[in-house]
């Protein structure tokens, strides 16, 4: 099973610790998670379900908002989130 990182209990996503592709279980502490999606090392996936505009938490603080329904086992990015904090540029 791959590994994720919950950094805080209050966290609604992990960070991943292992590449995982679309279908494997991710074990973490407090639970597992279905990957629905390919995600790499260090990226975020989601345990709960955010809706949008919804706050996504890692450290137990808010890391920005949902710009799209995210549910457990999905991809979090930019594709996805926005911060609250920076500025996004656009290609």
């Amino acid at each position: 099973m791959k590994r994720g990182l919950r950094l805080h209990r209050q966290d609604n996503c992990i960070v991943m610790l292992d590449d995982v592709r679309r279908g494997e279980a991710v074990a973490y502490d407090g639970g597992s998670v279905i990957a629905n999606a390919d995600v790499d090392l260090g990226h975020k996936l989601s345990i709960e379900a955010i809706a949008i505009g919804e706050k996504i938490r890692k450290y137990g603080a808010s890391i920005g908002s949902a710009t799209a329904a995210i549910a457990p086992g999905d991809h979090i990015h930019t594709h996805n989130l926005k911060s609250d904090y920076i500025v996004g540029f656009h290609h």
